[in-house]
């Protein structure tokens, strides 16, 4: 248990740090074969709290790289999922399941216990530890983690194997919380106020005031004739005309490297930040997003069931923001304010009258003069000349 109590300090080192989940089980497991646990394969599994991850699990095999595997929500089970005894665990709410695989003439309820048997392994355990931990809740009742513990081992887990392989689990549970609580607050931070303002908050810059000013290329985007195609869908019908709505335009953004700070009823407020890139090459990515969210409202208009036609319009414009926390200190919001944004959304409000649906200022339009249309000047909040605007052909 001395060498156990190595592996145990180890844990808690990596807890107080932020290591790769599946890296540090691997790495334990191999720290306990060096204590004479005879592991040979292992297994571990977690629920999560993410937009697209509901759960994952790390593999190791002895002499094997870790396998790191995410499944997501829309993920159907399959039949060895079905069939595993780790639902079974889970399901039943059972507190260890253990099976010895030495007895071939014995059945076994699981098909993996057939194939592990097969291998010429001897020995199953599976063992949960929960924990309280935000997660989406699914169709299993509990929260932390589950692990698989299989051995070669002639004459299966010893008792003191097993012994060492409860106790390092707790502690694996609670390194393995520390971190995943921290991972969670990360995806949420981004989820809610995108990667650039998440990683602020979560570096301090949370009382009202703190930020700062960055050149970006402002996207914004807002539908039109919103009102009267929610009262015609209806609320259900309407949210998911929204969502595809959004997909097609928050969506473009972030595909081609923007940010998207706020959703404004149905508007869509976008930026590309310049720091460290080149004017040009941030010029042309969000001119590709246009480009992809005409394409994907395109595409959603082919193949909609609605009477409805979806359209919106978007704006680019580019200079300096104000990036940082607004609001009262009980309440803030981390985004983007200045004479750029107000521009932006009167650049878009223009395209209903000009008849395009894509306006960008005249800096923006210089690296896109093969497809430049002039529209004329128009005025603009915050300049005081009227300034020349481009249609995207």
């Amino acid at each position: 248990m001395a060498e156990i109590d190595d592996v145990e300090d180890w844990l808690i080192d990596q807890s107080l740090g932020r290591p790769d989940v599946a890296t540090m089980f691997a790495q334990m497991c191999q720290k306990l074969r060096l204590c004479n646990v005879p592991i040979d394969r292992a297994m571990l599994v977690w629920s999560t709290l993410h937009p697209l991850i509901e759960a994952e699990l790390a593999f190791w095999e002895n002499g094997a790289e870790v396998q790191h595997e995410r499944f997501g929500h829309a993920d159907e089970e399959d039949e060895g999922w079905l069939s595993s005894p780790i639902r079974a665990v889970l399901v039943n709410r059972e507190p260890m399941l253990r099976r010895r695989l030495t007895n071939t003439n014995a059945p076994f309820e699981f098909p993996l216990l057939a194939t592990l048997a097969e291998s010429g392994y001897t020995d199953y355990l599976v063992i949960p530890t929960e924990f309280d931990i935000p997660a989406i809740q699914g169709d299993y009742p509990s929260t932390g983690i589950i692990v698989s513990w299989a051995t070669r081992e002639e004459g299966g887990f010893a008792d003191d194997a097993l012994k060492a392989i409860r106790y390092i689990q707790k502690r694996l549970a609670l390194a393995a919380r520390a971190t995943l609580e921290g991972q969670i607050s990360q995806t949420v931070a981004e989820t809610y106020l995108g990667k650039i303002a998440g990683n602020r908050v979560l570096n301090g810059q949370i009382r009202r005031g703190d930020g700062s000013t960055i050149d970006a290329v402002v996207f914004f985007c807002d539908m039109r004739n919103s009102t009267a195609i929610a009262e015609d869908l209806g609320p259900d019908a309407y949210l998911s005309w929204l969502n595809s709505y959004f997909e097609a335009t928050a969506g473009s953004v972030l595909a081609h490297g923007g940010e998207v700070l706020d959703y404004i009823g149905d508007a869509v407020l976008g930026v590309f930040p310049i720091e460290n890139r080149t004017f040009e090459n941030v010029v042309v990515q969000a001119i590709a997003a246009a480009d992809e969210t005409r394409a994907r409202i395109r595409a959603i208009n082919e193949r909609n069931a609605h009477a409805h036609v979806l359209k919106s319009g978007i704006a680019l414009s580019v200079g300096p923001v104000m990036f940082g926390n607004i609001g009262v200190p009980e309440r803030l919001t981390f985004s983007v304010v200045g004479q750029t944004i107000h521009a932006a959304a009167r650049i878009e409000n223009l395209t209903k009258t000009v008849g395009a649906d894509i306006l960008m200022t005249r800096e923006i339009a210089a690296h896109a003069t093969d497809r430049a249309r002039p529209v004329g000047a128009f005025e603009l909040s915050g300049f005081a000349e009227r300034q020349p605007l481009f249609a995207l052909e």
